[in-house]
């Protein structure tokens, strides 16, 4: 028996403990999720969509109380016309803020999509170019500068907060509940008018709690990331405080419509099955993300978060100091997914990408992050972000492959 073979044999007891915790906040949540569905009395009915404006649509409302309902807010706009979490995110943005007030992210600068959006990097339809100010705090070894960040919204001059709970491109662990639920306190406790938005892109169900149960305003995600379980073909959500839905379906829509209208097609089936079964999912997409870490520690790799961390979201970051590994490693991925298994991803100059990024998805749905992934920035210390994985015995299957086209 090899190394490889040892390792992945003893894993099969030794991650027992790890997937038993997975285990019990699948069940707590699946529990929240049908106990929604129950409340809302989903019928046959509901699975079908409308055309045209839309009005009416029963499905579409019936999915909005059930995202409120487990995600613990006074309402939710969710629909199939947000392409992306981006989209979703820079809609909650330009819903929520207007000329001359501040915006202020607690953990350094966000995601790289957001660059234009908020117009770190120029565009003439950022909200800089709108008169929004932006401001950040940077991150202390990954963790938040809670006295920086208090000394700073205490001045109560932020019109909102933003709080990215993944990890992004950066080598940092994500935020779990608890450390939200800590800087989200400390923030009330000097300024209770801030709003505070979390992109919770990655990062549901993967506990039992979601950060508007710690705090935060307004919760946004993407449909074809966690609770649209590979099943959802687009979309995103937001959740959160009514009358900030209110400013945000004025945005999404035109001021006056708000989200009375807008037609879900045939999209309702998809996106309530897939919310269904999302809690399962996730489940599996971490129990690969815990074996992927496993066999990669034992391998001498870096890895965070670590196979026996706690988890707050779906991505694995694999540390190669290698862009040759990364590369070959992402290409592993890609041939052992189900779709498109012959191709072989390449850095390319990616929309929204400051670097070159080689991205594998093998996916039912294009790009979506909750099917096996794998992607990272052609720089250095050149981490794989790996995410997602349908089914724990497919996303295994991947990984060990991806292994052996680096060794």
């Amino acid at each position: 028996m090899d190394k490889l073979e040892e390792i992945i044999h003893n894993s099969n007891s030794e991650l027992q403990k790890v997937f038993a915790e997975l285990d019990r906040i699948e069940y707590e949540n699946t529990e929240k999720v049908l106990e929604a569905f129950r409340e809302n009395k989903i019928s046959e009915m509901h699975l079908n969509g409308t055309t045209g404006y839309g009005y009416g649509d029963a499905g579409r409302e019936a999915i909005e109380n059930i995202y409120a309902k487990v995600f613990k807010g006074e309402d939710a706009i969710v629909r199939s016309q947000f392409i992306s979490g981006t989209q979703t995110i820079s809609t909650v943005l330009f819903g929520i803020l207007r000329p001359g007030d501040t915006v202020l992210s607690i953990n350094g600068k966000p995601y790289d999509t957001l660059d234009e959006v908020i117009g770190i990097v120029d565009n003439p339809s950022s909200l800089k170019a709108w008169g929004v100010k932006y401001e950040h705090v940077e991150l202390i070894n990954g963790k938040f500068d809670i006295p920086s960040i208090v000394e700073r919204v205490s001045k109560n001059d932020i019109k909102l907060i933003i709080c990215q709970r993944s990890r992004g491109y950066l080598y940092r662990d994500a935020f779990t509940i608890e450390e939200l639920e800590k800087v989200f306190s400390e923030i009330r406790r000097v300024n209770k008018t801030a709003y505070i938005m979390t992109d919770n892109c990655y990062g549901e169900f993967t506990d039992t709690r979601e950060p508007l149960e710690v705090g935060a305003d307004v919760i946004v995600g993407s449909l074809i990331k966690n609770p649209g379980a590979g099943i959802a073909k687009t979309g995103g959500y937001i959740v959160g405080k009514k009358e900030l839905i209110e400013l945000i379906s004025d945005r999404y829509s035109a001021p006056g419509l708000g989200k009375e209208g807008g037609a879900s097609f045939n999209h309702n089936r998809e996106i309530l099955q897939g919310f269904f079964m999302a809690p399962h999912t996730v489940n599996q997409a971490l129990k690969t993300a815990v074996f992927s870490a496993y066999c990669l520690e034992k391998l001498g790799f870096e890895a965070s978060p670590k196979y026996n961390q706690k988890r707050s979201d779906i991505v694995q970051m694999i540390k190669f100091n290698d862009p040759d590994k990364l590369v070959k490693y992402c290409q592993g991925i890609q041939s052992y997914s189900p779709v498109d298994s012959h191709v072989k991803p390449m850095p390319w100059d990616m929309p929204g990408y400051t670097d070159q990024v080689v991205m594998a998805s093998g996916a039912f749905v294009a790009g979506s992050s909750i099917e096996i992934s794998c992607d990272g920035p052609i720089r250095p210390p050149y981490v794989a972000y790996q995410q997602g994985g349908l089914t724990y015995q497919s996303g295994k299957i991947a990984v060990i492959n991806a292994i052996k086209s680096i060794m």
